[in-house]
């Protein structure tokens, strides 16, 4: 059974509750197409621990220089307070990199503004927190900016803030980690409390069992 590895970017001032949604479903097995076949890997600027904005403490998996997109199913870069400046833009070269290789990459809140940064959103639909948002970063994209909480076009995802959950299904349904009317349940249960979206889930399992 092959394993198939999805990079999470770790920084310090990382958004937490922007990508738990997403990487905690892709590590949970029983809801898969392909049990078993998943794993969250974080990547970090060093091997050096990082710092949450929640104050949780992360040791990374692998350092940023050793990634390739060979390695990876895909990248998810959350938000953090740092992404206006230079610090990140290594993680951006990364994602423009993995673009280029026909690697997805997920990005979200501050993380769409480093997109911008590296030209990935100047002719693909997107989305981010607010519009003007995006426009210090200088990017020629803005006529492609759309008002959804989260948007995927080709190998590209981005996401508002505020939209842990969408951002999870975009991500989730990229990857194929379930079947569509599985992540059509799970979206329904963790965004909306529809508990016909758990039965839709447990139906799934027992399918499974």
């Amino acid at each position: 059974m092959i394993t198939k590895t999805v990079h999470m970017a770790v920084y310090d001032t990382l958004a937490d509750w922007e990508v738990g949604a997403a990487t905690a479903h892709i590590n949970k097995p029983s809801w898969h197409r392909e049990p078993g076949t998943w794993q969250v890997k974080t990547v970090g600027p060093t091997a050096e621990p990082i710092t949450t904005m929640g104050g949780m403490r992360i040791v990374p998996d692998v350092v940023l220089a050793d990634l390739t997109p060979a390695d990876s199913a895909m990248l998810i870069l959350p938000g953090s307070e740092t992404w206006m400046g230079p610090e990140l833009d290594p993680f951006g070269e990364k994602a423009r990199e993995f673009v280029a290789a026909g690697v997805p990459v997920a990005a979200i809140c501050g993380a769409t503004y480093g997109l911008a940064k590296q030209g990935l959103l100047d002719s693909r639909k997107h989305t981010s927190n607010v519009a003007e948002f995006l426009l210090y970063s200088g990017y020629s994209g803005a006529e492609h900016y759309v008002e959804q909480s989260a948007v995927t076009d080709g190998d590209v995802i981005t996401a508002s803030a505020s939209a842990p959950f969408e951002f999870a299904r975009e991500v989730l349904g990229r990857l194929g980690v379930y079947e569509p009317h599985v992540l059509d349940g799970w979206y329904r249960l963790f965004a909306h409390a529809d508990p016909e979206g758990w039965a839709v889930l447990e139906a799934y399992d027992a399918q499974q069992a």
